[in-house]
């Protein structure tokens, strides 16, 4: 059964950092393109960084390129997003999924993480 469990969130200062994680089993998520997402109250579902099979490829959204930076584990079956100089409109909740391209259309991501909660305070 492929699934994926996201951690990592909490409450942050502007400024500040955080690493979520993306435990991925019942597959290797180096099978698959890996994405993280998130969405905000009032905005749009937003793709912030996104990773290709095998991990030779990387995309950033143009709102956290510079701050946030996606990696792989092998041996934990994890991927992980690093965010820095976090800011308050990077509040929401982070979503990864694993699907066919390293792109930020979400139909291109069938299997989903439940989210976890990040919040940036002025």
């Amino acid at each position: 059964q492929v699934q994926l469990v996201e951690s990592g969130g909490g409450l942050v200062q502007s400024g500040g950092s955080l690493r979520l994680s993306c435990e991925a089993s019942g597959f290797n998520y180096r099978d698959y393109a890996i994405g993280w997402f998130r969405r905000a109250p009032g905005k749009e579902h937003e793709g912030v960084a996104a990773i290709s099979a095998r991990g030779d490829s990387r995309y950033y959204a143009d709102s956290v390129k510079g701050r946030f930076t996606i990696s792989g584990d092998n041996a934990k079956n994890t991927v992980y997003l690093e965010m820095n100089s976090l800011k308050p409109d990077d509040s929401g909740v982070y979503y990864c999924a694993a699907g066919s391209a390293p792109v930020f259309g979400e139909n291109y991501y069938p299997f989903w993480g439940q989210g976890t909660q990040v919040t940036v305070s002025p």
